[in-house]
């Protein structure tokens, strides 16, 4: 992993109640960096969240509305977030109940101009 893609995970991995975050390659969904919790499957993070993101994208362009350039998944145990960072690739962050999503959404999109 290069140091750039380290600086840009470690600035979303530093906000509190982040458990790991991801550069995920947007077409296949193939985990390119991660910073990630021991108990974190990295891989099944990666093809949910470009599954998610291809799918919803598709529904959205569809609508009118454009592609969507941020993610929010709430489920009972935390969120799943996903920020676009450019066409090929997306920034991924998996949180804890109650984190701060407007904190870990900013160092996402800052990730996500490192990655471009």
């Amino acid at each position: 992993m290069t140091a750039r893609l380290q600086r840009a995970l470690g600035g979303v991995t530093r906000v509190r109640g982040v458990r790991g975050a991801l550069i995920v390659a947007r077409e296949d969904g193939l985990v390119v960096a991660d910073a990630l919790m021991e108990d974190i499957r990295g891989n099944a993070v990666a093809a949910l969240a470009a599954s998610l993101t291809r799918r919803i994208g598709e529904a959205a362009r569809a609508s009118g509305v454009g592609t969507p350039q941020f993610l929010h998944l709430e489920a009972t145990g935390g969120a799943l977030l996903a920020a676009a960072a450019g066409d090929e690739m997306l920034v991924v962050a998996v949180t804890e109940v109650g984190v701060n999503v407007g904190l870990v959404r900013l160092e996402m999109f800052r990730a996500a101009e490192a990655v471009q």
